[in-house]
């Protein structure tokens, strides 16, 4: 019997990857890397590289599987480590759609991609499940640290709509060989502004593009 089919001790990753690393004789790089990097909590170097950050790139889906991926910022350790198992991540004002909330009402599971690009140009991928609480409940847990009670009575635009509590289910590695070194430049942010100039205005000119729900909507006489 294979590790693969051990079903007291399963491996990490989906029966997918595992038949795509037998079909691509990767099995025993494969088996090194869960072995010596997966873990199913937050060590504590990973959890002081958390601390570090100010982005985060989320992906989630719907109960359909319809993905998403999207980007968060936020000051260094905006992302707060609440245990080695659990996370706090804010949901800031954005641009109404709410679809990293929706999602998570819908599916829990959740991806995590923590990458420092100026310093290590090391990733930490946190994978796990993922809860919408308000600030009061997430208080409510006590043992809070300052910062994350700062953060979860904050007013004005750093304030979260909502937190996202996830459960970690795996964290490990994403090594630095193909991750660019950046140098950061200051840049004034605008947080939670509906400035077009400083949102970016209409980039992609998508306005004036076709979109069947508005092409196909029946015409309102006024």
């Amino acid at each position: 019997m294979s590790r693969y089919d051990d079903v007291l001790l399963p491996l990490p990753g989906s029966r997918g990857e595992h038949e795509a690393q037998q079909e691509y004789d990767t099995t025993h790089r494969a088996l090194a890397f869960y072995d010596h990097q997966v873990l199913t909590y937050l060590n504590p170097l990973m959890q002081q590289f958390i601390a570090q950050q100010e982005m985060v790139f989320v992906a989630s889906a719907d109960s359909g599987g319809e993905c998403d991926s999207s980007f968060r910022a936020g000051a260094p350790g905006f992302v707060h480590v609440l245990d080695e198992h659990t996370l706090a991540l804010p949901e800031y004002r954005g641009n109404g759609v709410m679809a990293t909330i929706g999602n998570i009402r819908e599916n829990g599971h959740i991806g995590l991609m923590f990458i420092d690009f100026y310093r290590t140009t090391v990733g930490l991928h946190v994978n796990g499940k993922a809860r919408n609480v308000g600030s009061g409940e997430l208080l409510d847990r006590g043992n809070i640290s300052p910062e994350l009670e700062a953060a979860a009575t904050a007013t004005g635009p750093m304030a979260a709509l909502l937190w996202h509590v996830v459960e970690v289910e795996e964290a490990y590695i994403h090594c630095a060989k193909h991750i660019p070194h950046l140098q950061k430049l200051e840049k004034p942010i605008h947080w939670s502004t509906d400035d077009e100039v400083f949102k970016g205005g209409d980039a992609f000119h998508a306005k004036s593009c076709g979109r069947p729900w508005v092409e196909a909507s029946p015409q309102v006489e006024s």
